[in-house]
């Protein structure tokens, strides 16, 4: 048993002498975990768009047109900018990016409603950016209905103004946003953003002590032979260690001191989040040993690990419902601890779940937990067996 704690005390003194001389590995585990996220946030710190700069054509010109014009620039999220006599002026200041879109008012626009038809306008948006997009659909639609109510009005000049409310709105919705009352996109997507980086940080920062280790070497092998790397349990044991304090750490200034600069939305108990963290840590901690072992040279981390960041939010469904992905890519994301992460990290922090509303997510992690933990240890086990093979024979 002393050997055995004495062997984990030597493989974590080593791996964090690995991971301070290694100055990729301090980016990846230190550098990038405390700026991309201010970084980040940051950008999105404002929530929303607001001031979209926009064009106008007016076919009609009267003072109907006029009035939907005023109505839509006094909303937050609409500037007219430009007002042109077609649509080639309009589309040649969209192509300039000078404008993010463009409002087309057809010239029989006034006299319609006038013969009991209805009136079209055209609204036409640069797709580049889906927040503009947003803003200025909801602008049009709400000056639309407003306009329409006038309308209905106007057509009952007997009617006691209580008839008038009835008809116009024969039913009254109230709007009640949860969790995120300014719709914010910080609000919503930051959380989901916080859990990756440490999940992704952790996989190119324990895949290039690996890479490294193969490539400095000579038997192309992750461990150097040394009588304190002869079993698994101390190897695996000693790396975790060595990665969980540094990782305790990050987590604090992620989940904590971030969200605490740009007050983002903070509704749950913060010790409920702490007892959740710690599965999540352990769970990226051996998924990250795992995956270093297809990490034959230095630069390989970049290469498999980078490009898996978007493609793991959107099946993690945050940013998209789980109910409209595919089943097998939904089974797929649950291998990743992301997953079980990001859903409840945002249920505890974002809609204020208790520890016991988020125990599926809190088991699974303990559950990948073991298993990334088991096949970490079998894996080191193959590792040390060919590493002792391969020696005899030079021998």
């Amino acid at each position: 048993m002393k050997k055995i704690i004495y062997n984990i005390w030597y493989v974590w003194k080593k791996e964090l002498k690995a991971v301070a001389a290694d100055s990729a590995v301090l980016t990846f585990f230190v550098a990038l975990p405390l700026f991309y996220p201010v970084l980040y946030t940051y950008i999105y710190s404002n929530e929303g768009v607001f001031k979209v700069p926009v064009a106008v054509v007016d076919r009609d010109n009267s003072y109907e047109s006029r009035a939907f014009i005023r109505a839509w620039n006094a909303s937050s999220g609409v500037d007219v900018v430009a007002r042109c006599a077609d649509m080639e002026e309009a589309r040649r200041l969209l192509w300039k990016k000078q404008i993010y879109g463009i409002l087309e008012i057809p010239a029989d626009f006034s006299h319609r409603p006038i013969n009991g038809e209805q009136a079209h306008v055209s609204l036409y948006c640069d797709m580049g950016g889906l927040l503009n997009y947003k803003a200025l659909l909801q602008a049009a639609s709400n000056v639309a209905v407003g306009m329409g109510r006038i309308v209905q009005l106007e057509g009952l000049p007997y009617a006691s103004p209580v008839r008038q409310e009835q008809t116009v709105a024969p039913v009254q919705m109230t709007e009640v946003k949860l969790f995120n009352p300014q719709s914010g996109y910080a609000t919503f997507i930051i959380p989901a953003i916080l859990i990756l980086v440490i999940q992704q940080s952790l996989l190119l920062g324990v895949g290039t002590i690996a890479g490294t280790g193969r490539d400095r070497n000579r038997f192309r092998a992750m461990l150097p032979f040394n009588v304190h790397y002869e079993h698994p349990f101390p190897v695996v044991m000693g790396k975790a260690l060595a990665y969980l304090p540094i990782y305790a750490f990050v987590a604090i200034w992620i989940f904590v001191v971030v969200p605490g600069m740009f007050n983002l939305t903070r509704i749950g108990e913060k010790w409920d989040f702490f007892l959740f963290i710690l599965p999540f840590l352990l769970a990226c901690i051996f998924f990250a040993m795992t995956l270093s072992f297809l990490c034959k040279e230095r630069e390989t981390p970049f290469l498999i690990f980078v490009f898996t960041s978007v493609p793991l939010m959107f099946i993690s469904g945050i940013s998209w419902p789980v109910t409209s992905i595919p089943d097998y890519w939904v089974a797929f994301s649950k291998v990743f601890p992301s997953t079980y992460g990001i859903e409840g990290y945002v249920k505890i922090n974002s809609l204020g779940a208790t520890f016991g509303e988020v125990s599926r997510e809190f088991n699974s992690l303990w559950v990948l937990t073991a298993f990334y933990f088991l096949l970490a240890y079998l894996l080191y086990d193959r590792e040390i067996r060919i590493l002792k093979s391969r020696r005899l024979k030079v021998k």
